[in-house]
């Protein structure tokens, strides 16, 4: 039996619907920014595998760190006990973070990372005994699937089944020229029941890629704290060099409260969640009193192995090679973006460091249930090229390592499609 029939005989896969979806792909081995099948044919990972990869597949680096923590140290209870990994990586995360983040909280994944964060902000005004309760959030955000990220998510066909379980939050539109005003007036009048703000800085990854200016963004940020509104970024995607700048905060001079992390965390290695806060908000917490507490833990929380790829991962980060690949990429796909921008079957290109996108002209609204997302993913998937589109939209983000020779080869076919499809 094949790898693929023993898949389809035990395996339920995520955002698949099993019954009408193509195949599985078998890869058995990844090296640089591709990744090979049983067969031995590559395909070029040009969306980073669900954008976790920013130095490549398999990078030796890594790959050392991490064995040699599996012989000094798998895992250990983190309610009560430390280990060195741990420790290092968050004393080296919050150094290079804006300069108010001073606590580091572990979790599992980026969903959990905003868990954290809801949580940290809803018992923060409880703890002192003020009853503020709504969180306020983006329209077509998109911050996890468990309940309290979905909850703070844009409603869509994705939490159509849950809609009516999800506690009330307060949606508004990304800020731009014409609503700003319109927005600060709105936060103004619900300054006293909101918690919390959380939003993908710049960048709606699972939308669309959607995007808006950091100058608006920061005169939201900074009207929330005006009005005593706490402040969460989810960079949960962001985080990590894909918006040109280490973090997606970086483009903004008003610091969020709460900071959440997970994706590029480890480069791609393994799952690992952070949530990163102010001295303010862990002080709201110390007290004699042991309800204060933040009751929140995973099995795995702060794993070595897990942390040790971290320190890894940031071992590379922060490499000037990193930043000039960062800022190689951005300008190729700006070139690009350049180049087809006009064409007829182009709707849009909207960039943002490392992020492509391309919306595709169909003649009807932009959909994730787009029947053109299928015939996109099958063709690329023949070049040996993993592109996995948002509906008709297309969008490239690919590891950090990617060649020149690899970017054009990408564009060629992005081209070759737009004359064939």
């Amino acid at each position: 039996m094949s790898l693929v029939e023993r898949d389809l005989k035990v395996i339920w896969h995520p955002y698949t619907q099993m019954k009408t979806a193509l195949p599985p792909v078998p890869i058995v081995r990844g090296e640089g920014a591709c990744l090979y099948d049983e067969n031995g044919k590559c395909y070029v990972d040009a969306v980073s595998s669900w954008w976790v990869n920013i130095h490549g597949h398999a990078h030796p680096y890594i790959a050392q760190k991490v064995a040699e923590q599996l012989n000094k140290l798998e895992h250990v209870i983190f309610a009560g006990f430390t280990h060195p990994a741990a420790v290092e990586l968050a004393e080296r995360i919050l150094q290079i973070l804006p300069s108010n983040q001073q606590k580091a909280f572990y979790s599992d994944n980026g969903s959990t990372a905003v868990e954290v964060a809801i949580k940290m902000c809803l018992q923060y005004w409880h703890n002192q005994g003020i009853n503020r309760t709504k969180i306020l959030a983006f329209k077509n955000a998109y911050h996890g699937d468990t309940f309290g990220a979905m909850a703070v998510s844009g409603r869509s066909a994705f939490t159509a089944a849950f809609d009516n379980l999800l506690f009330e939050v307060e949606f508004i539109d990304t800020p731009d020229a014409s609503n700003i005003e319109g927005l600060k007036s709105q936060i103004s009048n619900l300054k006293s029941d909101l918690t919390c703000f959380i939003f993908e800085p710049l960048v709606q990854g699972a939308s669309g890629m959607l995007m808006y200016e950091a100058k608006y963004l920061e005169e939201l940020m900074a009207h929330c704290r005006e009005k005593g509104v706490l402040l969460i970024a989810d960079e949960v995607f962001t985080g990590f060099g894909r918006t040109g700048k280490p973090f997606a905060c970086n483009h903004v001079s008003v610091q969020p409260d709460i900071m959440c992390f997970s994706k590029g965390l480890t480069g791609g290695t393994m799952a690992l969640g952070l949530t990163t806060c102010t001295q303010q908000i862990f002080n709201a917490f110390l007290s004699d009193d042991r309800l204060k507490t933040l009751f929140h833990g995973h099995s795995y929380t702060a794993n070595p192995v897990a942390c040790s790829a971290g320190l890894a991962s940031l071992d590379l980060f922060l490499d000037p090679s990193t930043q000039e690949n960062i800022d190689r990429i951005a300008e190729s796909h700006n070139k690009f973006a350049s180049k087809i921008k006009d064409h007829p079957k182009i709707r849009t290109t909207r960039q943002t460091g490392t992020i492509l996108a391309m919306e595709w002209e169909t003649g009807s609204d932009t959909s994730y249930f787009s029947s053109l997302r299928d015939r996109l993913y099958q063709y690329f998937l023949e070049a040996g090229i993993i592109l996995r589109p948002l509906g008709n939209i297309i969008y490239i983000l690919p590891p950090y390592c990617i060649t020149n020779e690899q970017l054009n080869y990408i564009y060629s076919k992005i081209e070759s499609a737009l004359d064939e499809l």
